[in-house]
């Protein structure tokens, strides 16, 4: 096959895989969270396979070139969400996080040319591969030093290798552009890159699509009720658990770790993270940590003798580090902040079990 023609047809799959990938996440109930991220993505992605080749005639020409050029510049900022959204579903853009993607943005809108043709030219691309470096630095920070905590063993894998995978392609092209200039892209290069997009569309799509066929339309069946545990092994975890629960209230350390708690159910870690995920259905410790002190709060916020302290002693006293953790916590599982629950159980005392069940 002609080179140019395999070119052709690698752009075109991996561009209307992603695309097509992106339109079933944001139908399908289960992946709209990750949509908010992925569809900026393949948007960004699909644009830059647009105009990755040195071929011009091959080119995306004109204003829809021109756009796909510039969103191709965006692309990182989106990856670097998406990876973190996919092994936090608590994450959102904030904060840190929110200001480099901004920055970002920006400096690669100057590199593309959108303020005018001089700051296109003062080499402002090394900068976003410095920049880069520190996307992938803190990404192996939150994906891999958060890795303990993960309760589905094939996710904790997948941790590592998406790291190694992105700091591998940023380390590839960064010692391509020292040794031979951001300008070198030959052909064949070129196609490797699109390939390495096609394989990475496709392994997203083996994910998304290794679930249960049903309507993408329809509701998520409600999740079965957890029967209780009849094996001996798994009898006494449950009632070791709910001595650390509620007798020792082991949740109320802001400071409790994965091996803290892992010690104290006195069993193999293995044994531990099965049981917390396959019984209980936590999907991460830090969630599970979050609904005991969620039962605190709730109590805590409802008690008479505490109508009049503090939203950061409640937060503190149920064993939250921070009154900002607990108001984000508390608002992605009640829907009102910690202060309108109180307030509301207060005028009517059956608000707690009407909010429960939204």
């Amino acid at each position: 096959m002609d080179p140019r023609q395999l070119d052709v047809i690698v752009r075109i799959a991996g561009a209307a895989l992603l695309l097509g990938l992106a339109a079933l996440l944001a139908r399908d109930p289960r992946g709209r969270r990750l949509a908010a991220t992925f569809g900026p993505l393949a948007l960004c992605l699909a644009g830059f396979l647009a105009g990755n080749t040195p071929d011009a005639a091959l080119r995306l020409a004109g204003p829809p070139g021109a756009v796909a050029h510039l969103l191709s510049g965006y692309a990182a900022v989106f990856l670097w969400w998406f990876c973190l959204a996919a092994f936090d579903p608590a994450f959102r853009p904030r904060g840190a996080v929110l200001a480099g993607g901004i920055a970002w943005i920006v400096v690669a809108s100057a590199d593309r040319g959108v303020f005018g043709p001089a700051l296109a030219e003062r080499g402002l691309s090394w900068l976003l591969v410095c920049m880069g470096l520190g996307v992938v630095g803190h990404l192996a920070v939150r994906v891999i030093g958060d890795r303990e905590g993960d309760l589905v063993e094939g996710r904790r894998a997948a941790r590592i290798w998406v790291v190694a995978l992105m700091a591998g392609q940023l380390l590839a092209d960064l010692i391509v552009d020292l040794v031979m200039g951001l300008d070198w892209r030959p052909l064949g290069f070129s196609i490797v890159q699109n390939l390495a997009l096609l394989a990475f569309a496709a392994w997203l799509a083996s994910l998304v699509l290794r679930v249960e066929v049903r309507p993408l339309g329809a509701a998520p069946a409600p999740a079965p009720a957890v029967p209780a545990p009849e094996d001996p092994a798994e009898a006494r975890l449950a009632l070791r658990l709910k001595t650390l629960v509620e007798v020792e209230r082991v949740h109320l350390d802001p400071d409790l770790t994965f091996a803290g708690f892992v010690r104290a159910m006195g069993a193999p870690e293995r044994i531990v993270r099965r049981f917390v995920n396959h019984r209980l259905g936590h999907d991460h410790f830090r969630a599970f940590l979050n609904a005991q002190r969620m039962d605190e709060a709730r109590r805590l916020l409802a008690d008479p003798a505490r109508a009049d302290d503090k939203l950061i002693a409640i937060a503190h006293d149920a064993g939250f580090a921070s009154l900002a953790s607990f108001n984000r916590v508390f608002l992605a599982t009640e829907g009102v902040s910690p202060s309108v629950w109180r307030a509301a159980k207060a005028v009517s005392p059956g608000f707690e079990e009407r909010s429960a069940a939204f």
